[in-house]
């Protein structure tokens, strides 16, 4: 289509200067942003807006914006891969960044293996990325993988896993899973360390996390589950998603429309607990849990409920909401000053608690 943007042709020069103005104006105290937003401080459930995310959705919606998957979930894929790259700079230094390919279910998957700058075997997270299971890439999450990778001194192996509509569900899980696998078997050669093999990701990252976690609880578990902002059921209507469903980066047209690619022509639906791990039967015996919520996030309530649940059954679990941030603010960490802060915290805790799982 006309006019729509392609991932892959260089920067442009107005690309740059809005990369240029969104990190100046990031620099300017949150009273002045308020301002330029054009609307008063945002307040819902007691909890106010990140005056940096307020001014960044103003502009979104001055700038016309349109569905994540529209007009077609190709189309939605290279205009999130554009954004990411436009403003994900500059990039986040580690030890040492190298993709390859490892064994996949359908095929080979690729990864990219971020290792940290630090001596001895460390931990080694398995990540999977966000994007409704039909849009994101190894590239849209390079800058959060090098934060997680620099704040927590750990590995982190980037998954590539099969998109939907293309490769429809269980195409993702059964990806995942082979991941994990791969990296238990072979962390050792990526120098990591082979007793802290742990799985995590963001939004739909973050719900094969949990479902791969389930899965494999009791056959080879990972050491640890990462979830940040993980969608856990997408059948039951929570009033987050009332509250945030238009205007707040992921919208419940979104997502009905990452789920419709998700399941649509099979015979899935969001009422099993692989594609809604909250009505898993079963939640006992789980790997230690960080779970990770947004204050202003469709996805808020279900995060909150799956860490209750887990808490409720035993499970080793930390929940940490950052009530005035909201949905994909891990992709806002070089203009949002607050959002580096809360991935840098969330680099942080998920290293202690590996560190405590160690000891």
């Amino acid at each position: 289509m006309a006019g729509e943007p392609s991932a892959d042709r260089p920067v442009t020069r107005a690309e740059h200067l809005q990369r240029i103005v969104a990190r100046a104006f990031g620099k300017l105290p949150g009273s002045v942003l308020v301002r330029l937003s054009g609307r008063p401080p945002v307040v819902i459930d007691g909890q106010t807006l990140d005056p940096h995310v307020q001014w960044v959705l103003s502009m979104r919606k001055r700038r016309g914006h349109i569905g994540l998957v529209e007009p077609t979930p190709q189309l939605g894929r290279a205009r999130f891969r554009r954004e990411c790259r436009v403003m994900g700079r500059p990039l986040t230094p580690v030890g040492s960044v190298r993709d390859f390919e490892i064994p996949g279910p359908a095929g080979p998957l690729r990864v990219r293996h971020y290792a940290p700058d630090a001596e001895g075997p460390q931990p080694l997270t398995v990540y999977l990325h966000g994007g409704g299971f039909t849009i994101g890439d190894l590239d849209t999450h390079d800058e959060p993988c090098r934060i997680l990778c620099r704040e927590g001194r750990m590995h982190v192996l980037s998954v590539d896993y099969r998109l939907a509509p293309e490769h429809p569900f269980p195409a993702a899980p059964d990806d995942a899973m082979a991941a994990l696998r791969w990296a238990q078997a072979h962390a050792a050669e990526l120098g990591a360390d082979p007793a802290r093999v742990a799985i995590g990701g963001d939004s739909a990252g973050g719900n094969l996390s949990a479902v791969i976690s389930i899965e494999a609880a009791h056959d080879h578990p990972p050491a640890a589950q990462l979830l940040i902002y993980p969608a856990t059921d997408s059948e039951t209507r929570r009033p987050s998603e009332e509250k945030f469903s238009d205007g707040y980066f992921l919208s419940m047209a979104d997502r009905e429309g990452f789920s419709h690619c998700y399941t649509a022509g099979t015979e899935h639906t969001g009422m099993e607990w692989r594609v809604s791990p909250l009505r898993a039967p079963d939640l006992s015996g789980l790997s230690p849990a960080l779970v990770i919520t947004a204050g202003f996030d469709i996805l808020r309530d279900e995060g909150d409920e799956y860490a209750e649940a887990l808490k409720a059954v035993g499970t080793r679990m930390e929940h940490v909401r950052f009530p005035s941030l909201g949905h994909g603010f891990i992709h806002m960490t070089t203009v949002t000053p607050s959002a580096r802060a809360a991935m840098v915290r969330i680099a942080r805790d998920w290293r202690a608690l590996l560190d405590g799982i160690h000891r």
